[in-house]
């Protein structure tokens, strides 16, 4: 197997990545400075090097102009955190490999070594195991949830999995895109190839034209060229400006052309591009922000994922996998959650879809002082309730905050027209008349459909 070197000056990082590689069969040699790092490479001459961008004594970025320079052969991924995508596209620039975003998901780490050293070895990427039906189903990725909604998109991302046609996947802020996204990639007969999601609104414009097509007339450092066979995720392909979707158009037509007819022997880039949006770009293509003919390119197969507060059977198993998920980071026993303070989080309108209630959990785990979460353990916003009249009967109903305006603005309603019948002795000929609205709506709006058809 191969020699590493690892530089990071975060002793846990620096200890999961070296444990990680080691457990891949690697040599790793771990340091915590640059310039213990620098005399590690200079005297072991390694495979490859894994650097982080900030370390306390140097800049991450010099120590990769230096091996570009003092040891070509040596494959360089950079390690960097979310504010600096930039710096790290510079450091492609100055001839690093790739980079992982921090905080970036272990497979990937290992994955990314693997291509690197295939790279270095003028090689294929491959990968030796043996890829069985249990591993390649959407339930192999983090998907979860009982509902229709959600069985739906297993069925959904079962089926085209394999199929190399562009997705568009839309939906809310936090619903889980980006797991979709994984779900078809770790699904797909491309799972042992590179997954590189792209955040299209993180960085400037040039820099986004610099990480998506890389530089000069050969296009060589390009995300595409990188991804190398695997599945590229454009997350909010709606940011993306005016002039790169012009550039994006060009070079699908561009790739497809050189599929269908070949190009002098300059091969097309081989990728399975999936796309994610917060707003639907029919709409954008509608108010002409966004290329009608990009559009149509991107969107072969459109799925849609429905907001948390629409899929309410969702939230116990999700809870229960954050439990579950929360307790092996600190290897621990799980704790469990008061049926009370479920209830609230089933009842909760969740605007921010699985991310705040993944937030929530984690608040809640954080705060409980024994085994079990209780509904003080909660967010204010979660367990604060407000009372309104009953819709029947005497006494008050309680809406959690965060609760949709309509619930409340029903349960008003209820009220207002159950009085108006008392007023008219239970005449909903009269009601109907007096409210102004006519007697189907009536029947609607009380739920009186079934007593309807009983008494018809």
């Amino acid at each position: 197997m191969a020699k590493l070197v690892i530089i990071d000056d975060e002793a846990a990082i620096l200890e999961l990545m070296s444990k990680l590689c080691r457990a891949a069969g690697h040599t790793v040699f771990g340091f915590q400075t640059g310039a213990e790092g620098l005399a590690a490479v200079r005297a072991q001459s390694p495979d490859l090097v894994i650097v982080d961008l900030r370390i306390g004594d140097v800049n991450g970025l010099d120590l990769v102009k230096t091996f570009g320079e003092e040891f070509p052969n040596t494959a360089v991924i950079m390690v960097t955190g979310h504010g600096s995508v930039e710096t790290a596209v510079e450091a492609m620039r100055l001839g690093a490999f790739d980079y992982l975003t921090k905080p970036f998901d272990l497979g990937d780490l290992i994955k990314t070594v693997n291509q690197a050293l295939a790279r270095k070895n003028g090689g294929a990427i491959t990968n030796s195991a043996t890829l069985t039906s249990s591993v390649r189903t959407a339930n192999s990725s983090k998907l979860i949830g009982h509902s229709d909604a959600i069985q739906r998109i297993f069925e959904m991302v079962r089926r085209v999995a394999d199929n190399d046609s562009p997705v568009l996947i839309e939906g809310e802020f936090g619903v889980g895109k980006h797991m979709v996204a994984r779900a078809l990639h770790e699904a797909s007969r491309r799972n042992a190839a590179p997954y590189k999601e792209l955040q299209c609104s993180a960085m400037p414009e040039d820099v986004l034209e610099a990480e998506l097509f890389g530089h000069g007339s050969s296009q060589q450092g390009g995300i595409f060229s990188r991804v190398n066979g695997g599945t590229l995720h454009l997350a909010e392909v709606n940011q993306l400006p005016q002039r790169i979707q012009a550039q994006l158009n060009t070079f699908l037509d561009e790739c497809q052309a050189r599929k269908s007819w070949g190009s002098n022997g300059n091969a097309a880039p081989d990728f399975r591009l999936i796309v994610s949006t917060t707003v639907p770009l029919e709409d954008l293509t509608q108010a002409g922000t966004f290329r009608e003919d990009l559009f149509y390119k991107l969107s072969v197969v459109p799925m849609r994922i429905p907001p948390l507060r629409n899929r309410r059977d969702d939230i116990r198993p999700l809870v229960e996998h954050f439990l579950k998920e929360l307790a092996e980071r600190i290897d621990a026993k799980p704790k469990s959650i008061d049926v009370n303070a479920l209830e609230f989080l089933e009842k909760y309108a969740w605007p921010g879809n699985i991310s705040e209630l993944r937030n929530a959990v984690e608040r809640a785990c954080a705060l409980s002082e024994g085994d079990r979460i209780q509904p003080t353990d909660l967010p204010t916003k979660v367990s604060q309730q407000v009372e309104v009249p009953a819709a029947s009967g005497p006494g008050v109903m309680k809406l959690p905050i965060g609760s949709p305006l309509d619930d409340f603005i029903k349960a008003q309603e209820r009220v207002f027209i159950q009085e108006t019948l008392k007023y008219n002795n239970g005449s909903r000929e009269k009601t109907a008349s007096m409210l102004g609205i006519s007697i189907a709506t009536l029947y609607r709006k009380m739920d009186l459909n079934s007593e309807r058809k009983t008494t018809a």
